[in-house]
């Protein structure tokens, strides 16, 4: 499960729901949230946080917060 599966889980979203309030496919919506090789698409990530009522920047924090600039050596 990716990290948008296991986001949508927690908040008990219904991916058919979310499937369609977007316009994208429930084939899109599961690759997204089962396949770890798929890649979220900025426009897929701000409309799945519209159907489910969440602040774009919320969504996007939490999937992607643990990320961290590399340092660099001078």
């Amino acid at each position: 499960m990716t990290a948008l599966g296991e986001f949508l889980a927690k908040r008990s979203v219904n991916k058919s729901m979310v499937a369609r309030r977007t316009g994208l496919s429930k084939a899109r919506i599961n690759e997204l949230s089962l396949n770890t090789s798929s890649h979220l698409r900025a426009e897929e990530l701000y409309l799945i946080a519209k159907a489910i009522d969440a602040e774009p920047c919320e969504v996007l924090n939490k999937l992607y917060g643990h990320l961290q600039l590399v340092s660099e050596e001078e």
